[in-house]
């Protein structure tokens, strides 16, 4: 959502600071991801999907002739997906970094055709992943995305969560709610700054023909 929201508000300087405040939004959240996959609970684990991807040399080598090893469609369906997760969380770095640096007018405009790059990535593959989504949902007649947004799946089992971490997730809403509040409070004009007719974001008005 924050990437769709910054991939909208991109182009202008009505939209700048909406468009910076959700992209160190995203920034943020792919940190606490970081760190809540190396130190949370182990369903959370980030080796969970480094488990999966080290698994793709092999299954790659059972597509070839004669190897002699059953081919697993599902096991390769799984892996398209962890690739695009490890592809997206790979993608914001130099997304966020770049975005940063050309905010503060660093590096030329190298690093603002590399901002602009990485993000049409981050959009190709955002879209690739939500298209895996729903082609998984409707090749297994069962909907993929209502396990990520509710935490609960049918069955039960020693990989699975006892409950999830509802007082977490409320604490980092909190977190990027307090944010906001304070990226509003620092623009006299709130997330939109300046006006449509232009105002830069040091203060000089831009000339605009009609």
């Amino acid at each position: 959502m924050c990437f769709f929201g910054a991939y909208a508000t991109a182009d202008g300087e009505h939209w700048r600071l909406l468009h910076v405040t959700l992209g160190y939004t995203l920034a943020g959240l792919l940190a606490f991801r970081v760190v809540y996959g190396l130190i949370g609970p182990r369903q959370a684990r980030l080796s969970q999907l480094w488990r999966k991807l080290a698994a793709l040399p092999a299954w790659l080598r059972s597509l070839q002739p004669g190897s002699g090893d059953p081919i697993s469609w599902r096991q390769g369906q799984n892996l398209l997906v962890a690739l695009a997760i490890a592809a997206l969380m790979a993608v914001v770095v130099p997304v966020a970094l770049s975005g940063y640096a050309t905010y503060n007018d660093w590096g030329g405009e190298w690093l603002g055709e590399l901002h602009a790059l990485s993000g049409e990535l981050f959009l190709w593959l955002a879209l690739g992943h939500l298209a895996l989504i729903i082609g998984l949902g409707l090749m297994r007649r069962k909907n993929q995305a209502r396990a990520m947004w509710t935490g609960r799946v049918e069955g039960n089992g020693p990989d699975l969560a006892s409950r999830n971490h509802a007082w977490l997730a409320i604490v980092l809403l909190a977190a990027v709610l307090a944010f906001w509040s304070w990226q509003w409070q620092q623009s006299p004009t709130g997330l939109l700054s300046g006006s449509a007719s232009g105002i830069s974001r040091d203060g000089s008005r831009e000339e605009h023909d009609d």
